[in-house]
């Protein structure tokens, strides 16, 4: 069973700045990664990381290792709801022998973190941004401390609402759940808002 969690981070002028720096860098690392989604229609994370990672950790150094991983995970997940979603008008059945179409990541991107690059500890939130860690007093409810402590946390996703906010959202799963949920578009949408797509000419 898997519990949702949404945060909303109180920031400062310069943090809003770090968080719009990293945000538009990860997209860069998405955008750079999406070409080759294109051309080999390979979007399985393992194999990704495999044909990609060497060389955008060269291009990209200031993201570091772990930011790089996630932007691969990142253009994995996108590209399932994408291409794979059934109710995508880019799903594979409808797209045939035609080329897959380019995918355009924009700066708003949300950001995906995991353990390395995000902690919660004792009502403090430290994540990784370009310019060093940043760091945040939670306010946690009894059940959400109890939730990081007894179930699995799946995903960790950083997300800019309309009004500029930035959001966290944690999505846990029972402990024994072995299979990684499946991704879901937000408010239900067949394609993520923050993806441009165009068909091949």
């Amino acid at each position: 069973m898997n519990f949702v969690l949404h945060i909303p981070l109180q920031t400062s002028a310069e943090q809003l700045t770090r968080l719009h720096a990293l945000q538009a860098a990860f997209a860069r690392v998405c955008n750079a990664l999406a070409p080759t989604v294109q051309q080999t229609r390979v979007w399985n994370r393992v194999a990704l990381h495999h044909l990609m990672y060497r060389s955008l950790r060269e291009r990209f150094p200031e993201l570091g290792s772990q930011m790089v991983c996630n932007a691969i995970y990142s253009v994995s997940r996108t590209c399932r709801l994408v291409f794979q979603h059934p109710q995508s008008p880019f799903h594979l059945s409808r797209l045939g022998d035609k080329p897959l179409p380019s995918l355009r990541f924009a700066d708003n991107c949300p950001v995906y973190f995991d353990r390395h690059t995000l902690s919660v500890k004792a009502g403090q939130l430290s994540m990784y941004t370009l310019d060093g860690r940043m760091r945040f007093a939670l306010a946690l409810k009894p059940v959400d401390e109890a939730n990081f402590k007894e179930k699995k946390l799946r995903e960790i996703v950083l997300s800019r609402r309309l009004d500029g906010v930035f959001d966290l959202c944690f999505l846990f799963s029972d402990a024994q759940d072995k299979e990684a949920p499946e991704p879901a578009a937000p408010d239900g949408a067949e394609v993520p808002e923050y993806v441009m797509v165009e068909e091949a000419q």
